[in-house]
């Protein structure tokens, strides 16, 4: 299987080329088109605890799984806001992905939650992570441009909660408010992740829940009309 990303980094499109009777496993609504033959399967992956743990993760209950014919084909796979893709390479390690990061994997690919860390009170995002494993590759997309940091042993780095892609799972990780209580709740940062090295840090530079705090109040209500 052959992954190609184009248009990057803003309304990013992957290209999957299958070898003969190869198997893709991808998130509802990704698929943007297909090439003729290829073959289609919707199931809770890890039957119903599997469903259910993703549905905590904030994914869905359901994954489609799509399967080459024997002379092979492709299929063109997008996420559901504007932004960058990436293939990450799982070889016996594990990766944690923020929820909503996850489009598709091979089959050799376990997905599974993790949970790490809750939402306050002053309105900060939570960390509610998808851990992969096994052996295979995983095709990620971010709100936004990626930008990676890869930290020495003993490193720390602190970023937002909300512009987290993911982390190489041997990172030690902590979810806590952003300063002081007053700096967290007047200054809109909310949680942050204290991470340390070593490892890979994959950032976006968008942040779907900044974003949305700044939409919602200009849309006009039904009692200002």
């Amino acid at each position: 299987m052959e992954i190609q990303i184009k248009h990057q980094p803003s309304f990013s499109l992957a290209i999957v080329t299958f070898a003969p009777n190869e198997t893709i496993r991808v998130e509802p609504g990704a698929m943007v088109s297909h090439s003729d033959g290829l073959q289609v399967e919707t199931k809770a992956e890890g039957g119903l605890m599997g469903g259910l743990k993703r549905m905590v993760a904030g994914e869905s209950f359901f994954q489609n799984t799509y399967t080459a014919p024997a002379s092979g084909g492709e299929i063109t796979l997008a996420p559901t806001l504007p932004g960058d893709m990436r293939v990450i390479s799982i070889s016996g390690n594990e990766f944690l992905l923020q929820s909503g990061a996850y489009v598709a994997s091979e089959s050799g690919v376990t997905i599974d939650s993790k949970w790490g860390g809750a939402k306050g009170f002053f309105g900060g995002v939570s960390l509610i992570l998808l851990k992969a494993s096994g052996q295979g590759e995983i095709l990620t997309a971010s709100y936004g441009a990626i930008e990676e940091r890869t930290l020495a042993a003993g490193e720390k780095y602190i970023v937002d909660t909300g512009h987290i892609v993911g982390f190489d799972a041997n990172m030690t990780f902590e979810v806590k408010k952003a300063g002081s209580w007053k700096s967290t709740i007047l200054g809109g940062e909310g949680l942050v992740c204290h991470l340390t090295g070593p490892g890979r840090i994959l950032m976006q530079t968008r942040s779907e829940q900044a974003f949305l705090g700044w939409l919602i109040p200009k849309i006009p209500s039904k009692s200002s009309n």
